[in-house]
């Protein structure tokens, strides 16, 4: 007598991607509820199982789901959106700014169930995300029936779904109470990176993994420029940076792990982290090439993921593991790394296991979740099937499949799509209203792209200068005796400090645009050294507001941190020309009759332009600012420089004239 199943598979190739790469051709596998009770040969199965539903495969591959280790499904939205670009560029200058705008709990849940639709559709059936408004991305993948690790993004800059770390973390706790326990979802905390969050966030984030046992997921090593700061800022290399912070406490999953070498590998392993590597990520970034044949023979459980879909720009698996043959070959020039067996384990069972699901999901095994694709290999680009070597079905799937020969998908026992019809999504509406919201983003970046101003504010951290000060500056032709009149004792000094500053001015074809000036400001402690950096960015208009007695008021529009590098404000701006002026400045503030005084005597060493004296201060009426004038040209007699030469032009004027 037969034990009933809701499903039994039949006339199958069946590949297990279990333990021991088991295959049968024709095989069998008998579902019932959400699990497998049964795979092997058909003779044997169809002997010993009946079920209301059989499926005669038609001697299509039945495999399980691929597994999409890394991704933030809701940047589907964003998909094409800024391309050919750096990564700091991309993520900074654009990603950042738009999400800031346009990223709602409606966004999410649109842009999740576009990517679930797209991710269906090519034979995956789990993936794994990081993004904000983590509980809407949930429940909208439960509603398409897929199964999921999604993260709660935490980062120290203000987010989408909080203004402050502290929210997110609240956020994170409140999501993984909410979802610990559902058959589809595993909620996980996701500190972005270690350069976008804090040791604290890092040590909070571990914390909160290990008190509700789920995963950690985490960029790690993405760039060459990412883990030179940190040998900079940290003096160490990335990994062991974050386990300096006990983030290996927690079950890690470390997203590009692109630039780490072989003890970091070992360290991974140790502490069982699961890997993520993006192949078409990497590649268009310029992030570099993985070595994941490295990591493979340390022992590391590395999974296969698309990444975002803004920096891909699609969600193919089927791409993917191709890809990450391909390029592990290529990058070692040895065609025998990562053979088609390997990397599509690495997209199936081992995906699984670096997401720390490998118990559940990954392979056709029984006891495990009936997540599992049929692909059609009859197609012209994958005829004929050679059967002389076991290992030529991987092949066949990896080297010359498509994502579109995937037919039908079940997730969790669960019918999603059958015969290339998604079954839980409404494709066409998804698509209408996706472009609807694309037309909504093009306004606000083109509106964007006409003002340095906006582009400005877009990166964030921004604030208006409104005050206006007096300023004056001279042309001094002996600073050291200006130095020894600052002891006067009518001038009173509160604070004296010493910086060298690097300034580039970037000047636009519009004048009506202002300048933007990028300075770096390198604090000098009293043995000469370089104590602390502060970097800022100013636009100031072309215009002065006034003159008052050869003193002139100005006012500086915006001023905002500078947190990147000069290299991503001039590919983000695009100036026209570009000036660089290096300066020793000695600053004092003073009082000078119970008035506040900023008294900078600077040295231009680059371009050569001698020394000036300048004094400044603010002020917010015409009265008070012909009172402070007054004073100004006191101080100057005070300092010896009454009839020097009055310049009226600041440092970059002189030298665009």
């Amino acid at each position: 007598m037969t034990q009933k199943v809701d499903t039994l598979f039949t006339n199958a190739i069946v590949l297990t991607m279990d333990g021991k790469l088991n295959q049968y051709d024709p095989g069998a596998v008998a579902i019932k509820g959400d699990m497998i009770v049964a795979v092997g040969a058909q003779e044997k199965i169809v002997q010993e199982y009946s079920a209301d539903e059989v499926i005669d495969c038609d001697g299509k591959v039945l495999m399980p789901g691929l597994v999409n280790a890394h991704t933030h499904v809701p940047m589907t939205l964003l998909r094409g959106l800024a391309d050919d670009l750096r990564l700091d560029v991309w993520l900074m200058g654009y990603m950042l700014p738009v999400e800031r705008e346009f990223v709602s709990p409606e966004f999410v849940r649109l842009g999740t169930l576009l990517a679930c639709a797209e991710q269906i559709r090519s034979g995956v059936t789990t993936f794994n995300d990081m993004y904000f408004f983590e509980d809407d991305i949930a429940q909208a993948t439960a509603d398409a029936g897929m199964r999921a690790v999604c993260g709660q993004s935490v980062m120290k800059y203000p987010a989408p779904d909080a203004p402050s770390f502290e929210v997110s973390l609240a956020m994170a706790r409140a999501f993984i109470k909410k979802w610990k326990g559902h058959p589809l979802i595993v909620p996980a905390v996701a500190p972005h990176a270690p350069y976008s969050t804090t040791p604290e966030i890092l040590r909070s984030c571990a914390e909160l993994a290990k008190e509700f046992d789920v995963p950690l997921h985490i960029h790690i090593s993405e760039t060459a420029f990412e883990v030179e700061n940190m040998r900079n800022e940290q003096g160490m290399p990335v990994v062991p940076y974050v386990k300096k912070q006990g983030l290996f406490e927690a079950k890690v999953i470390a997203a590009h792990c692109v630039h780490i070498d072989i003890g970091e590998m070992r360290t991974l392993k140790h502490a069982n982290a699961g890997i993520s590597h993006n192949p078409s990520s990497n590649l268009k970034l310029a992030s570099g090439f993985a070595p994941v044949q490295k990591m493979l023979d340390v022992g590391l459980n590395v999974g296969i993921g698309t990444d975002g879909p803004a920096s891909n720009n699609d969600l193919d698996m089927f791409e993917e593991v191709r890809l990450a043959s391909f390029v592990a070959k290529a990058s070692s020039n040895d065609p025998t790394v990562v053979p088609a067996a390997t990397a599509l384990l690495m997209a199936t069972r081992m995906g699984a296991q670096a997401l720390h699901m490998g118990d559940i999901t990954g392979s056709l095994e029984v006891g495990k979740r009936a997540d599992l694709i049929l692909v059609d290999t009859s197609s012209v680009h994958s005829s004929p099937r050679f059967h002389r070597d076991p290992h030529n079905a991987y092949a066949q799937l990896v080297f010359s499949s498509k994502s579109t020969d995937v037919t039908d998908v079940m997730v969790n026992g669960k019918w999603l799509m059958r015969d290339h019809n998604l079954l839980t999504l409404n494709e066409k509406e998804l698509l209408i209203q996706a472009r609807e919201l694309a037309q909504k983003i093009d306004a606000f970046l083109i509106t964007r792209e006409q003002s340095v101003l906006s582009k400005l504010i877009a990166l964030g951290g921004s604030m208006e200068q409104e005050s206006f000060e007096v300023q004056i500056k001279v042309k001094v032709a002996n600073p050291d005796a200006l130095i020894e009149s600052m002891t006067r004792p009518e001038i009173e000094i509160n604070a004296y400090k010493h910086y060298h500053q690097y300034d580039e001015y970037y000047m636009f074809e519009d004048l009506s645009q202002g300048r933007l000036r990028f300075r770096e400001d390198n604090l000098i402690n009293t043995k000469g050294e370089s104590e602390s950096v502060r970097s800022r960015l100013t636009l100031l208009g072309q215009k002065r507001e006034g003159e008052i007695q050869d003193v002139l008021l100005s006012r500086s529009r915006f001023l905002a941190p500078a947190v990147h590098t000069s290299r991503f404000y001039r590919e983000y701006f695009k100036p026209a020309k570009e000036i660089s002026v290096e300066k020793d400045r000695l600053r004092w503030h003073i009082q000078y009759r119970e008035i506040d005084f900023f008294i900078n005597l600077d040295h231009v060493k680059q371009p050569e332009m001698g020394s000036f004296l300048e004094i400044k201060s603010r002020t917010w009426s015409r009265k008070d600012a012909d009172h402070k004038a007054q004073l100004v040209n006191e101080l100057l007699d005070l300092l010896g420089v009454g009839s020097a030469e009055i310049v009226t032009q600041d440092y970059i004027e002189i030298l665009a004239a």
